[in-house]
């Protein structure tokens, strides 16, 4: 693995495109130019705790910032925290979060690893699990590792903090969690932390761990909280605000088209790697009054290149085109049959999840947005029920219903 022969400052503008939170920079500079003078790649390091295995565009900001580093020729360590994921991180958790079994963790770690991989460079990546170390730890050690750090400093931490203010539990084993995971930067000494800043505790545990240990404190580059299509609440599937990169290139086109116009730079500086000056043009163009939808064409282009290659990026634009702007059928168009006799259009929306219920589709219809074959429809229950029906819910939904 060699070291990018880039400048140690233009390698600085590539990793701090997006980060929230630097600690610290002096420190950061120094790492690069002794790993660039000495032909030796920095340890990257990524703790995954596998507790829900199914990864969104918000869960890619760590690792698409790791790829970054990746490409600057620097080692990736992505470390599976098997053994602390049977304990489960606190942070945010207003009670203390139950333990995963060893198949639980494994299987989601398995998973996990599919899905990384569509970011980082798997044969450039490490993957080790904390289970190699942490498992061998005596109880000598572990009273030595709790010793370095005091029950007020766990305290400052804002979920522990509330908890003991509000007089809930706090198990004895949950302050462990943050002094393994610190544990970690010891075992592959690591040069380099990142995390969200969710996680600022445990990434400043680290290196406060290594100093105990007279090594060289790693350094922590937190990335920001991804927002998701609502452009409200941070990214997720319970919310149904996300792009998971799992999904058909179609789909993560339409629904990258949904970004609000006031997250279209954010969503480049976290989610692609389209290079800072790039992004600085980009954002130029906005503010001299270019139309957000064709930028946001453009990102959505680049989110799906990311995930599906550039072929199937530029089919699910044209797609786009053909349905949404001139209000085309789609030629992949969801085609299910029905009887004539019980034909229940309302039904079978919500049987294929276009709309939550039938009193949603019907409130639709009577506002003018529901059409069958091309015409407004204002009563489903007085559609002729014979041949072909195309049903349109909205500008993006489709579905068509052969009668029989």
């Amino acid at each position: 693995m060699s070291i990018s022969k880039l400048s140690v400052d233009e390698q600085m503008k590539i990793v701090m495109k997006g980060v929230d939170s630097l600690i610290d920079e002096k420190d950061l500079k120094e790492k690069l130019t002794k790993a660039q003078k000495e032909d030796k790649p920095l340890v990257v390091k990524l703790g995954l705790d596998p507790s829900a295995p199914d990864i969104h565009l918000g869960h890619t900001v760590v690792l698409r910032k790791m790829k970054q580093l990746q490409d600057l020729g620097h080692q990736v360590v992505i470390i599976i925290g098997d053994f602390t994921g049977k304990i489960g991180d606190p942070t945010g958790k207003s009670k203390t979060r139950k333990a995963l079994t060893t198949e639980q963790v494994l299987e989601n770690a398995k998973t996990y690893q599919e899905q990384i991989f569509k970011v980082l460079d798997k044969d450039k990546t490490i993957v080790r699990y904390n289970s190699e170390w942490l498992g061998k730890l005596n109880f000598e050690e572990v009273i030595k590792l709790a010793a370095t750090i005091t029950v007020a400093r766990m305290l400052e931490r804002e979920d522990f903090k509330k908890r003991y203010e509000g007089q809930m539990p706090i198990s004895v084993h949950e302050f462990f969690y943050p002094l393994m995971q610190a544990y970690d930067s010891i075992a592959i000494d690591a040069d380099i932390e990142l995390g969200g800043t969710d996680q600022r505790f445990n990434l400043l545990m680290g290196r406060s761990l290594q100093r105990e240990f007279d090594k060289e404190s790693q350094v922590v580059i937190m990335m920001p909280l991804l927002e998701g299509l609502d452009g409200v609440n941070k990214m997720s599937k319970s919310l149904g605000n996300y792009i998971g990169i799992d999904e058909e290139a179609g789909l993560m086109y339409q629904k990258a088209m949904e970004i609000p116009d006031e997250l279209i730079i954010k969503y480049y500086n976290l989610v692609t790697d389209v290079h800072p000056d790039a992004v600085a043009e980009i954002e130029a163009r906005l503010e001299g009054g270019a139309n957000p939808r064709d930028i946001k064409m453009e990102l959505a282009k680049e989110i799906v290149t990311l995930y599906h290659g550039e072929e199937k990026a530029q089919e699910a634009e044209n797609r786009f085109k053909s349905v949404f702007q001139k209000g085309n059928i789609p030629d992949d168009i969801l085609t299910v049959e029905a009887n004539a006799a019980d034909l229940d259009i309302a039904g079978i929306a919500v049987e294929n999840k276009l709309v939550p219920s039938k009193s949603e589709i019907r409130r639709l219809a009577k506002q003018g947005g529901v059409k069958v074959n091309g015409e407004k429809v204002n009563d489903l229950n007085a559609v002729e029920a014979n041949g072909e029906l195309v049903i349109q819910i909205g500008k993006k939904k489709f579905i068509k219903i052969v009668v029989k």
